[in-house]
């Protein structure tokens, strides 16, 4: 599924770059961006700020990749490609501080920084499923491990392809109207996503709260075990990304809410600080506590297979000795 909507993302950046007239803006870019009307982002990148924000993201995705590796779940395998498709995308801003009237830079740079989180989430979705069946604790999901993990999912999907097509649509829009229409299909979609996403973690909170109060035995499983080793510690860490998510979901629709010539649009600093670090936060919380270092299916595998030959063998057994 993932590389398929990468493959997907990867083509409404070059459909819409293509879109965009070739035509060279007059005027000096760097002489009042602020109020260049060729300007999307009315303010010239930092290479700093973006240097920096590489630099973490593309670490994180790193570091997971050799987590996936070293301990498995690969199953978290969208976030990990989710955030390559960040760092790419943030890696386009050094683009726009040389060009800042390129509209094709912008909407390369737009679609993956605004659709790729749509892969961390996903990964959040099979984490609960996972940490739910992993525990044992099925019972206390409003909905089962399975369906939360294909509904929840399939949300996503849905969500992401509304704001790809928004996105696109307003990225490589030429004039008011075709801008405005695009930015409200993908406020529809920002929208949609936030109030899935949510109505997510409210299942998860309702998850936590009947575990410790009707199987109290459950909560404490790992009570012998160090506290960076219990299952406690890997739900804490889900919930820290989901708020993370959360934050950034809810600046997103504000900033959309305004226009993309609002006061929230055009800061960077509020970028970095209520979109890109809140996403940081959201990922890169799992590399001391990555999720196969506490649910390894491969173990779960092993110990599988032997009781299953074992009862097998029995079974074969009885069969002879009967006959």
């Amino acid at each position: 599924m993932i590389p398929q909507l990468v493959f997907a993302l990867a083509t409404l950046v070059s459909s819409a770059s293509a879109a965009v007239p070739k035509t060279i803006p007059p005027g000096d870019p760097f002489l009042d961006p602020k109020h260049d009307p060729y300007n999307p982002l009315k303010y010239i990148a930092s290479n700093t700020l973006t240097a920096i924000a590489v630099s973490l993201i593309l670490a994180v995705a790193l570091v997971q990749t050799w987590c996936i590796k070293r301990w498995g779940a690969k199953w978290m395998l969208s976030m990990t490609i989710g955030a390559y498709c960040f760092a790419m995308g943030l890696g386009f801003r050094f683009g726009l501080a040389l060009h800042p009237q390129s509209k094709g830079i912008y909407i390369a740079e737009y679609l993956f920084v605004v659709l790729s989180p749509c892969a961390f989430i996903a990964a959040d979705y099979v984490l609960l499923g996972r940490l739910a069946s992993h525990i044992k604790a099925d019972q206390h999901l409003i909905v089962s491990s399975r369906k939360i993990t294909i509904v929840y999912v399939s949300s996503d999907v849905t969500t992401f392809l509304i704001q790809a097509v928004g996105g696109a649509m307003s990225a490589s829009a030429n004039d008011h109207h075709m801008a405005l229409l695009g930015s409200r299909v993908f406020l529809a979609g920002l929208i949609a996503q936030l109030v899935s996403f949510f109505s997510f973690w409210c299942i998860y909170l309702v998850f936590l709260f009947k575990v410790r109060k009707h199987n109290p035995e459950i909560w404490t499983m790992d009570k012998d075990k160090k506290w960076y080793k219990s299952w406690r510690t890997l739900a804490g860490v889900l919930f820290i990304s989901c708020i993370g998510i959360l934050v950034r979901s809810g600046f997103r629709v504000a900033e959309l809410s305004e226009g993309f010539q609002g006061p929230l649009t055009t800061s960077e600093t509020l970028f970095y600080a209520l979109d890109t670090l809140p996403l940081f936060v959201a990922i890169v919380v799992y590399i001391p506590f990555w999720p196969g270092r506490f649910i390894d299916d491969r173990n779960q595998i092993l110990k599988e297979t032997p009781s299953t030959r074992s009862n097998g063998t029995s079974e074969d057994k009885s069969a002879h000795s009967t006959a």
